[in-house]
Order: structure tokens, then sequence, then C-alpha cells
């Protein structure tokens, strides 16, 4: 279909939060907007309306060729799979395909007074707490930090705080999936393992996903990595420039003699922080090496900051003690690797796991079985849970959440951990609200096990 307008149209699929931020920037820009999405709702509709565009409801593929054909590029939502049609049909009519970060990365170029200081984070897990981290240790220095990309800020939103003097980056995949500019002046990927198997078409294309947060890079640069992670290191090795490493040992930031350690010396305690489990631990370091290689931060915000750092819920998060059982809710573990940090960080633990499988192999949470006293199995996946463990520990299914608290409550003796890590996503049995529903569920039901002991 012929273009009619003079004005440059892009089509934005998926209006949601990056989708709206992205939108409110196009049309500022000069832009006008075709919008489509798969799950429209009356305030996806408001929204549409509000940037003078029609928001078209899961268009079927040859609505959706023309609307592609009528566009200058293509902007997908970080939900929209690399699998989904409109990848397919941008790719089939020649039109660009451009993510919320790299469009925001090349306005913030085109920034009057220059631009600002911008460093990312990705990797399996892990990405969001560093970023928050990273963001308080900036703020601790002086600087006005925010913490964007995947996150409750798109960086698109971003841009016109002129107040704000340093981006904290969150790099999701699906992010990082069509980059053609964006960089940062350090840029750290924390680690990788199997996910977002429904997402990508492969391990092979997650990886390269993770990898292009490398790709802009100048020369001066930093690019860093977790040393005990060998794919993170073959592609670090790849990139050549300036590059440090970060691990508990045998590593540019490590831990010594109860002391976080950079190639400038010790900058912090780890009785000082405020939390200081083994991935806490790596988080501080990625953290340390991204703002002390950068420049903007010293060693003594660096120790402030791991001092006064507040981790985000739903991350191991401590609940309740109950009797002498502790019970943490770690709800945002959506993959068997985010669970397995969680289990290791325990011994004695009662495990709730299951929810919706991405596609991913549960039954590798076994392979801490010495840790592991009884498993309660949650939603669609609970038998591929409970079968993992089968002749291993006791193992239960429960049909809600109200259950599987009270199976646990009764599993669970003095000195042992009830952990909520499901190594699932949550859509089975929170369709709305996600994994933050699902740890709102239980810490509710935690709480009111607790009144009534009380």
């Amino acid at each position: 279909m012929a273009r009619t307008s003079a004005r440059p149209t892009a089509l934005i699929y998926g209006l949601a939060l990056a989708g709206d931020a992205l939108a409110q920037q196009l049309v500022t820009r000069g832009w006008q907007l075709i919008v489509a999405d798969d799950d429209v709702t009356d305030s996806k509709r408001a929204l549409a309306e509000a940037v003078g565009a029609t928001l078209f409801a899961r268009p079927d593929a040859a609505s959706l060729q023309q609307l592609v054909e009528r566009a200058e590029m293509v902007c997908p939502a970080p939900g929209v799979p690399e699998t989904h049609g409109v990848i397919a049909a941008a790719v089939r009519a020649g039109v660009p395909i451009r993510t919320e970060i790299d469009l925001a990365y090349e306005w913030e170029q085109e920034r009057p007074t220059g631009p600002r200081p911008i460093l990312g984070i990705t990797g399996t897990d892990g990405k969001t707490t560093t970023t928050m981290l990273v963001a308080h240790m900036l703020n601790v220095a002086g600087h006005r930090a925010v913490a964007v990309g995947n996150t409750e800020v798109p960086f698109a939103a971003a841009l016109d705080d002129q107040a704000t003097d340093v981006f904290a980056v969150e790099c999701s995949s699906f992010r990082l999936n069509w980059l053609e500019s964006f960089r940062a002046e350090a840029a750290a990927w924390l680690n990788l393992a199997p996910d977002h198997q429904n997402w990508h078409t492969s391990m092979a294309a997650y990886e390269a996903a993770k990898a292009r947060i490398w790709e802009h890079r100048r020369p001066t640069d930093i690019a860093i990595g977790f040393a005990d992670d060998p794919i993170v290191m073959r592609n670090l090795r790849a990139v050549g420039g300036v590059t440090r490493t970060f691990a508990t040992t045998d590593a540019d930031y490590h831990v010594n003699d109860g002391q976080l350690v950079g190639p400038q010396g010790a900058f912090a305690d780890v009785t000082s922080m405020t939390r200081a489990l083994p991935h806490d631990l790596t988080n501080a370091l990625a953290a340390a090496a991204l703002v002390l290689e950068s420049g903007l931060a010293d060693a003594t915000a660096v120790a402030a900051a791991l001092s006064t750092f507040r981790h985000p819920p739903h991350r191991i998060e401590p609940v309740a003690v109950i009797d002498g059982v502790r019970w943490f809710n770690d709800s945002k573990a959506t993959t068997p690797h985010a669970a397995l940090t969680a289990i290791r960080s325990f011994d004695h633990v009662v495990l709730l796991a299951g929810g919706l499988n991405k596609g991913l192999d549960l039954s590798s949470l076994a392979t801490e079985k010495g840790r592991i006293k009884a498993v309660v199995g949650l939603g669609t996946a609970a038998a591929d849970i409970t079968d993992a463990f089968e002749g291993l520990c006791p193992t239960i299914v429960a049909t809600s959440m109200r259950e599987a608290v009270s199976m646990a409550d009764d599993l669970a003796v003095v000195g042992d951990v009830v952990l909520l890590s499901p190594a699932c996503a949550s859509f089975d049995w929170y369709p709305a609200g996600g994994y933050l529903a699902r740890g709102d569920d239980f810490r509710r039901l935690v709480a009111a096990l607790a009144g009534s002991r009380s």
C-alpha cells in the first residue's frame, strides 16, 4: 500500500508501558502513528486516541502486512516475540524494526546540551536489582540517576527530565534484539541461562540478543562480564577493547578476606552490606565495576550505597518468622536458574515451585536436592516439579496458593526455610497481575498465618 503522508509513519505493535512512552516521543518528533495490539483494552484505546491513532485489534495476516507497508519503521513492544507475524511482515516488506531503547538512545545523542552518561545491565537474572543498585550508588555519589529500560520507567519516558544526569538502563533481551545503535559507557552482562524460549527462536538467538549490549562499543567503553559464566566470558573475549570481570574469586572485582575488592583495592566490607547472600555479592561487584570503571562514583560512595541499599520486593524477600521457620518470597524467580540462585542461599528448604512453564527444563532444580527437604508443586507445571524430586524428598501438589502455604506450614519445622521460588511464570493462577500478584498473595497468606499464631 502506498504511503500518502509527508510525515513519517511508525507502526507500534503493543501499546503498554514502553509502547505508550515511545508513542509520546514519536508524536513530539513529528511522526504519525499506526497502533496495533493483540490484546485491546479500553485503556489502550484511550492511549491510542491520545496520540491521534486508531488501535487495530489483532489484525489478520493480510491486514497486518498492509499496516506494515504503510510504515517507515515497525516498533514492537518488548512482549512481542521474534516469532510474531508482525516481525515476519516487516522482514518481508524490508521495513526496519526498531526498539524503544535504541530510539531513545539516538534521541539522547541529539540533546542540545549533549548526551548524558549511560550504564547498561543485562543478564538472565539479577538485572533489576543490579540496575537499581547502580542507580543508588550514583545517587549517593551526588548524581541524579534513574533506573530505566526494563523497569517501571521506559528509557524513552525519562528523556525529558532534564534534572537527570545519568541513566542506568536495564536491557532485557527483548529490548536488545534489534539494536542498531544503543551503547553504554560501561555495560555489564551478569549471566546467561535458559529463559524466554517462548519468545526467542532458540538459545542461540537469546545469547545473540544479550551480546548486542556490547555490539556498538566505542574504544573507551568498558565491557564487564561474569567470570564464572563461560558463555558470557566467550562473548567478552570476542569484543576486544577495555574489559573487566567480576566474581567472588579469580576476577578483577572479587571478594577477599571479607572485603569487596577491585583493581584499585578494597572498597567495602561484606559485613556492612544490607544483605550478603551469594548473589548479592556478585550483584554488588558488578554494580561497583560499572560505577567505578566509568568514573561516576568513588569507593566511598559505593561503600555507603551498599550499606543503605533496599532490595526490591519479590526477590528472596523475607516475609515472616513463624515458630522458628523463616518464610521467603522469591516470586520473581520465573526460571530454574533464578530459583537455583535462591535455593543455594539456604539449607533445609521447603520449596514452593511451579506455575506456567516457559518451555524450560525444570528437572535442573533437583541438582540442589541436598538442600531441599520437601517440595510443594504449584500450577500447571506442578507435576513436572514433583516428578523431578520423585524419590528424593516428600512431594505434594497444591491446588491454590492458600493450600500451598498450609501444606508448607505442615512440612516445615524449626530451622527450616519455606521458599516460594517458582521457576515458572505465574499467568496460570495470576493472569492479570503476574509474578507481582503471586508474590503479594503469598505474603498476604503468610501474614495471616503469622497473625493466627500470635
